[in-house]
């Protein structure tokens, strides 16, 4: 029985060759050879399965200590696979602060199948026991799932997924857990009760903004025969080199995880004490109680801030030099991204401040550069957007005196 960080370098093999190979191949075939026209071979056609696929599949299978695993084009394309297991009519729960992209693919996309979706703050127990439950006088039947994020984005709250597992069990619900943020590294939402967990794989476990590509880990092979019936007829299968790029970075997962929470922790606590900063929202900075008892070993590398009223959170962001300003995270460079625009622009205004997502909140991703180039660079681009908001109210001074 191996340990996860030789999990991650080594995984499962697939025994598909002998040529003592360190690395396993890549298989750039689309379809296979039969031996004859009664054989029944274990590859026939890539989009039903490929070799390299399968090795990332079943060690992700591994690291999340599921029974099957299954690869896609994109973390999209794994919540779209997994969420088309259900039927018409059917109502699912979701997290009520959860990617841009997974809401709208909810509530835009599957409320057209006839999917219905019910919003909840499920750190609210309460508020997810009555929406699980159902009304039975009002005609809503107990949901067939729950939907949410292990670490939600980007306002870094974090989720009880043993507790919201018991009462989604209680009235038969699917638990469905986004582990995106922080790996098996950081939590196995199976060992806590969930019964499928997705990775947007783009994200820490390819870790090099190189690859886009998606995973979900089902707990039991009547899920998994239904997630895998979804892979293979929707067709969102991730290629083989992609595949090779996935597992290659998971190879570092750890390394990659153990810096770029050291460094959240840093610029984390430098925004606390800078006086253009209003709030600071990032797990890591608890003394590790809180985490622990929601079966987390740590914090993520994400985290996000609000700026005081009057400063424009575009002045920051567009003067950062070191952080780049893009979408994405998990990455072994820091990235920096206003939400309201960018990650989050599906919600309606009126729905993003509901949740908290207010204009002036900015999402950091955290790489593993020296934490003191962060913070300087940080510093920077804070002394010009206090200038450029000085320069703004001395303008509005000098219109009034002359008004």
């Amino acid at each position: 029985m191996t340990r996860f960080n030789t999990q991650l370098v080594h995984g499962l093999p697939v025994d598909d060759n002998n040529t003592g190979a360190v690395n396993p191949p890549i298989y750039n075939s689309s379809t296979y050879a039969f031996e004859s026209v009664d054989a029944m071979p274990r590859w026939d056609y890539a989009r039903s399965g490929n070799p390299t696929r399968e090795f990332l599949e079943k060690q992700i299978a591994q690291l999340e200590h599921g029974t099957r695993g299954f690869a896609f084009g994109s973390g999209l394309a794994a919540i779209h696979a997994v969420l088309s297991i259900f039927q018409p009519g059917d109502r699912i729960v979701a997290g009520d602060n959860v990617y841009g992209g997974s809401y709208s693919q909810l509530n835009e996309h599957f409320n057209r199948w006839g999917l219905l979706v019910d919003s909840v703050d499920t750190r609210d127990l309460e508020d997810v026991e009555r929406a699980v439950a159902g009304d039975a006088a009002q005609g809503r039947l107990p949901a067939k799932a729950v939907y949410f994020e292990t670490i939600t984005n980007p306002l870094l709250k974090v989720n009880d997924v043993h507790a919201i597992a018991e009462i989604a069990h209680r009235h038969g619900a699917v638990v469905i857990v986004d582990n995106t943020f922080v790996t098996p590294y950081l939590q196995n939402p199976l060992d806590l009760g969930a019964d499928i967990v997705l990775h947007s794989a783009t994200k820490y476990l390819a870790g090099h903004s190189d690859v886009i590509a998606g995973l979900a880990v089902v707990k039991d092979d009547e899920l998994g025969q239904r997630v895998y019936f979804a892979q293979n007829r929707l067709g969102g299968v991730l290629a083989p080199n992609e595949c090779d790029s996935v597992r290659r970075g998971i190879q570092t997962l750890a390394l990659r995880l153990d810096c770029q929470q050291e460094n959240a922790i840093a610029v984390a606590k430098y925004l606390l004490g800078h006086p253009l900063v209003k709030a600071v929202y990032y797990p890591g900075l608890t003394d590790g109680e809180d985490l622990a008892a929601k079966g987390l070993r740590g914090g993520g590398g994400v985290l996000s801030f609000e700026v005081v009223d009057g400063v424009d959170p575009a002045d920051v962001l567009d003067n950062l030099k070191l952080f780049r300003l893009a979408v994405s995270l998990g990455a072994v460079e820091s990235l920096a991204e206003l939400p309201c625009r960018m990650t989050h622009f599906e919600l309606p205004r009126e729905e993003r401040l509901k949740v908290g997502i207010t204009d002036e909140l900015i999402r950091l991703s955290i790489g593993i550069e020296d934490a003191h180039d962060l913070t300087e660079d940080l510093e920077q681009a804070f002394r010009h957007a206090e200038h450029a908001d000085s320069a703004a109210r001395d303008g509005a001074l000098a219109e009034s005196v002359l008004i």
